[in-house]
């Protein structure tokens, strides 16, 4: 075989590795795959890790090892901003835009957390200390409601002080966000990301101690 014959033959093998491999990771549930385009936007600067899954910003939360049902109790992720400023101090915000589903996002914004007079430095390290003004809630889509993206913002508060007025405090959903970041002239965000994830009860079939799934299950009580 001559040598152009078996660059050919080197070639042509490495497209099939190559096809093979894309094709086991688009079927592969633990992949992290990437968030599709439209949805890619927010992707600028920010990290958000969770225990076992590294870096999810701008992908879904893998469908195994029950990770959709670990996040919703897991404890708040590091969140890092290696583009923070010494000297600088920072607001976090964590959101769902999709509650109670994100075709019909009556309860737009839910907070999920709000942290402020985060110093530069450990915005940069992902140590979140600053005023709590609402506690951690971990991601918790209610079952068939699709995927929810929870959103990530990082604000320069400019010394600025920041409080969240009693009436909001109390409520989580339905939050005005905008009219919120307008009364403290927050302007953009420095730094933002995403991820999604759904009811984990929606990504494989439960199984009953009798070995019916979850569908199975609602049959029969509708009879």
């Amino acid at each position: 075989m001559g040598w152009k014959m078996r660059l050919l033959t080197a070639a042509l093998l490495l497209g099939l590795v190559l096809v093979v491999t894309g094709d086991e990771e688009e079927n592969n549930p633990c992949a992290h795959h990437r968030l599709p385009e439209e949805d890619t936007e927010l992707c600028k600067g920010l990290e958000v890790y969770y225990p076992e899954l590294g870096n999810i910003g701008c992908k879904y939360v893998p469908d195994c090892n029950n990770y959709r049902e670990k996040i919703t109790y897991w404890s708040a992720p590091v969140v890092k901003f290696p583009g923070a400023l010494d000297g600088a101090w920072y607001m976090l915000v964590m959101v769902d835009p999709d509650a109670p589903s994100r075709s019909q996002p009556k309860r737009k914004f839910w907070r999920h957390w709000l942290v402020t007079d985060i110093q530069g430095c450990d915005m940069r390290r992902g140590n979140i200390q600053g005023k709590e003004l609402t506690e951690y809630q971990p991601p918790s889509p209610p079952p068939d409601t699709g995927f929810h993206r929870y959103q990530f913002f990082v604000y320069l508060q400019e010394g600025r002080a920041i409080s969240l007025p009693r009436k909001e405090a109390k409520a989580r959903g339905s939050w005005n966000m905008d009219k919120f970041l307008t009364h403290f002239r927050l302007g953009k965000p420095e730094a933002s990301t995403q991820f999604m994830t759904q009811s984990y009860e929606d990504s494989q079939p439960l199984r009953a101690p009798g070995g019916r799934d979850r569908e199975s299950r609602k049959r029969s009580k509708q009879r």
